[in-house]
């Protein structure tokens, strides 16, 4: 089955069910026929958009020649079926819910184009891994200076003495000042938020940056941290704090009574969380707020540290404020391009050892990526190659793997040819490198699939996942449809009626 075949097939059936719905829905605002009707009339609209190459989405030069030619064959399509309802649905008189139908079917086949359009024929930016794990040391070795060593700085133990004994925020800003001469020359205090202030201070190659004023109310932290990190040397010590998205709920939970509290933190949520995140949102929530009182959670500042260069020494939670102190181990990361968007493409090894793009949704904060090997330094790997307890994960994140959503728009890889329905799983570098030559050889023969042996045998160890893996790839070259099939049945088996779920 060719990739081209495949596509079509999905956007015809993604068709049909557009249709289906926005009959149906228009049904319960007019009069419309009855519901056998509703299905052949569904069934029509697609026969139209595959015989007019409406949906012939690639064919497509300009997105308004696009969305021009879905509305006006569209038009067409309602007008035509509201010819046949009254020359052939007896006692139909019309009413507006036609147009309802016709305008709910517009709007989502525009939807349905701009997705196809972004995520199969072009291509978002992949999304960020460390290179190997194997390469994870304490990344304090690297400085040649050791982490207790960087945190028995004396500037680094004064600071923590008025952290501790102030009682909030203000009080510490107040205490830092009155203790400013007390601070060596080498060390920088920065009050202001904009990072050209960094660069612009008098104290040269300074071996700690305190930054002063909240990352909550710091527009371009990125570039803050980034250009702390080229005014030291390696080695360098940053100081930071904000109030953490926990921290503020724990606040507005708090302080208001039982039932508002729920209602404004939701209202917070979406204000502050999820609109920043999204593209078509988030220049409008920057321009009103200048990126005052953002919400920042935990992981995400240890993520961006990390992207910045810098390895994390100290964190902890002092009277509704988080603090933190990295030092600096490498220089930022650039070749990347950091996102919070729900959907995510890897880099896998495909058929021939070729590198492909595979789409998953989110299921962690944003910038959880480059905490990789802060996260294994602490925790470790458990069985299976995974993180032991790994709390970059969110909650829709673990229903997202429970249910395994996360793993459905791995169907885009499938509609473009890259993935088949049952196969190996799609490997990342690092993991690849973790098995057998001969076995890494036999691999890059097919392509991976959307349902791995794995769900057939249940294996536990590396080993005996590598064992599973060679047994089917043995099998399918020899006879790869009556290999498939007998998979997919076992897998079907032990997902559905055993209920068995990867480690």
């Amino acid at each position: 089955m060719s990739s081209a075949f495949r596509r079509n097939f999905l956007i015809l059936w993604s068709d049909l069910l557009i249709a289906l719905s926005a009959f149906w829905l228009a049904r319960y605002f007019g009069d419309m026929p009855r519901w056998y009707w509703l299905v052949l009339s569904a069934v029509v609209w697609v026969v139209l958009g595959g015989v007019s190459r409406k949906l012939q989405f690639g064919a497509y030069k300009r997105i308004r020649y696009a969305f021009l030619g879905i509305f006006a064959l569209d038009v067409l399509s309602g007008l035509f079926l509201c010819t046949l309802y009254r020359h052939c649905v007896p006692g139909y008189e019309y009413d507006y819910s036609i147009i309802l139908a016709t305008g709910i079917i517009i709007v989502l086949e525009w939807a349905l184009y701009c997705a196809v359009r972004r995520l199969v024929y072009r291509k978002i930016p992949f999304f960020y891994e460390e290179p190997l794990l194997d390469d994870v040391t304490e990344v304090g070795i690297n400085t040649g200076i050791e982490h207790t060593e960087l945190l028995e700085n004396r500037d680094v133990t004064l600071l923590l003495r008025l952290v501790h004994e102030a009682e909030n925020s203000s009080e510490l800003l107040r205490r830092m000042q009155e203790s400013r001469e007390a601070f060596s020359p080498v060390t920088m205090l920065m009050d202001s938020p904009e990072p050209e202030a960094v660069l612009a201070h008098k104290v040269r190659l300074p071996r700690l940056v305190i930054h002063r004023c909240p990352l909550n109310r710091v527009r371009h932290i990125n570039t803050l941290f980034s250009y702390t990190n080229y005014c030291m040397e390696r080695g360098g010590l940053i100081a930071c704090h904000c109030t953490t998205a926990g921290i503020r709920r724990e606040k507005i939970m708090r302080q208001n009574p039982v039932v508002i509290n729920r209602v404004l933190f939701f209202l917070d949520y979406c204000w502050h969380r999820i609109i920043p995140k999204l593209s078509f949102t988030r220049d409008f929530y920057f321009g009103l707020t200048k990126g005052q009182n953002r919400a920042l959670t935990r992981v995400e500042v240890l993520g961006r540290l990390y992207r910045a260069g810098f390895d994390v020494l100290h964190e902890e939670i002092v009277h509704g404020e988080f603090y933190v102190i990295a030092a600096k181990v490498k220089e930022p990361v650039r070749d990347d391009k950091p996102s919070g968007g729900l959907l995510i493409r890897l880099k896998r090894k495909g058929k021939g050892g070729k590198i492909i793009g595979v789409y998953k949704f989110r299921t962690m904060y944003a910038y959880s990526e480059y905490l990789q090997p802060y996260i294994y330094k602490q925790a470790g790997l458990c069985s299976g190659g995974k993180i032991a307890g790994d709390y970059r994960v969110n909650a829709a994140g673990r229903f997202l793997r429970k249910t395994w959503l996360d793993e459905l728009p791995m169907l885009i890889n499938w509609m473009k040819g890259d993935l088949k329905l049952v196969g190996v799983r799609p490997l990342s570098s690092h993991y690849f490198s973790l098995y057998s030559e001969e076995l890494r050889a036999l691999r890059i023969r097919t392509k991976p699939g959307l349902i791995p042996p794995f769900y057939a045998d249940m294996p536990g160890t590396l080993d005996e996942i590598q064992e599973s893996e060679r047994r089917y790839l043995e099998q399918y070259l020899r006879s790869p449809f009556l290999t498939d099939w007998r998979y997919f049945w076992k897998a079907f088996r032990n997902i559905v009626f055993r209920g068995k779920r990867s480690r």
